[in-house]
């Protein structure tokens, strides 16, 4: 058993997984809005495929075990050079300087929206073995970008040619890709968790991953000083906790909730506090009060347009903008400021995001790694927090922190 879980190799991971739909590097951020509001998953691969040249930009996340540079021709390289999602857009258009000019942050490069952050997502080879995918994660990769073996000519047949609009491609020189993601790994290895007996009824406390250094923000602040921090968590896959004086776990501010959220998100976070902009983001839509919060703090400080502006600016090419009304209420309803539960209605797929809200979610330090591990996969997170009886927060255990643990473990398998 041991011997044939190491023999395992990416494909085998990646079975049914659906091809990624990505954008051009070359897109604008409206364009990379429209695609993710159109999209049945809440990120989106960024490619390079200039064929004149191979790409510069993709240098520094590319793996040196792909070999797939130009995938067996001559004519150039197709390079995902990146992912993106909604915190992305709604980060970027938070900043001072986006929220007074929001139609030229909206015509600005994808490749603003992209971390400057070297190999979160690189490309591997169907036949890398599990431990070189575990290897590549626990170095810092987000994403791993796998082709799909599968016979495209069969695809075609039952599928119509793809779009060559920057938005819906998802075919690469003659290839299909998937991502291979840290929550992929962690259910895999969850597969076959008996081999790593007795690791998995230990606690996280006795294992030693409870991460002590943590994002955390306080619950009066304004939300708009958590900022750098929303960014890097979902650099790192986790979260900003929010805490009271005391330390104590309030709730959070999670890239996992925002990502199913819109734009408009940018305004609360200008206007509102930590805590405020949780009830906000949270599941069902905001609050009407602190709608109307808003929409005050956005005309004092004459910013009241910019949720119009983004709404037409982020239509589809050739659409119409969204009808308004004169009346200064009409046009900044709540409905317009976060219409949010028709993103969450478009697809079933959401189904397990749906149960998302800005409540942590918490275990004990004597909890078991199985038992984490398995709360974290119930709950489409990458990590847990960490916190005492009297809900004092202790540290954060991330799925990176549990990749650890396994691979030391496979170590002795070999």
């Amino acid at each position: 058993m041991a011997v044939s879980l190491l023999a395992h190799e990416v494909s085998d991971l990646c079975l049914a997984k659906p091809a990624l739909r990505s954008l051009s590097v070359s897109a604008t951020v409206a364009e990379a809005l429209t695609a993710l509001k159109n999209s049945d998953d809440t990120s989106i691969s960024v490619w390079d495929c200039n064929h004149s040249s191979s790409s510069k930009s993709a240098g520094n996340n590319v793996s040196a075990v792909d070999g797939i540079g130009n995938n067996g021709g001559g004519g150039g390289e197709c390079r995902c050079v990146g992912k993106i999602c909604m915190v992305d857009v709604i980060c970027f258009l938070s900043k001072p300087q986006n929220l007074l000019s929001p139609c030229d942050a909206l015509k600005a490069p994808v490749s603003d929206l992209l971390p400057k952050i070297p190999g979160l997502v690189m490309h591997v080879q169907p036949s890398s073995s599990l431990l070189e995918a575990i290897d590549l994660i626990l170095q810092g990769a987000q994403n791993l970008v796998v082709p799909i073996q599968t016979r495209l000519s069969s695809r075609r047949k039952q599928y119509p040619k793809p779009s060559t609009n920057s938005t819906t491609i998802t075919v690469h020189n003659g290839r299909e890709f998937c991502w291979l993601t840290q929550e992929d790994v962690i259910r895999f290895l969850l597969s076959s968790i008996g081999l790593f007996s007795p690791i998995p009824a230990l606690s996280i406390d006795a294992l030693g991953i409870i991460t002590t250094d943590f994002l955390a923000t306080d619950y009066h602040s304004p939300a708009s000083s958590a900022l750098d921090l929303i960014s890097h968590s979902l650099a790192d896959q986790t979260s900003v906790a929010v805490v009271d004086s005391d330390g104590t776990l309030i709730g959070e501010i999670s890239p996992f909730t925002l990502a199913c959220c819109d734009e408009t998100v940018a305004a609360a976070i200008a206007t509102l506090s930590s805590g405020d902009l949780m009830a906000y983001i949270d599941c069902g839509g905001p609050p009407e009060d602190l709608v109307r919060v808003v929409k005050q703090r956005l005309k004092q400080r004459n910013l009241e347009g910019m949720l119009e502006e983004f709404s037409i600016m982020s239509s589809p090419a050739g659409g119409n903008p969204p009808s308004s009304s004169s009346d200064e209420e009409s046009s900044m309803s709540p409905t317009t400021t976060l219409p949010r539960s028709a993103r969450y209605s478009r697809s079933s797929s959401y189904s397990a995001r749906m149960v998302r809200r800005a409540e942590a979610i918490v275990c004990h330090p004597k909890s078991s790694l199985v038992a984490v591990m398995i709360q974290a996969i119930a709950h489409r997170v990458n990590y847990v927090w960490v916190i005492e009886d009297d809900c004092s927060l202790v540290g954060i255990v991330t799925f990176s922190d549990m990749l650890k643990v396994f691979r030391e473990h496979l170590d002795t398998l070999a």
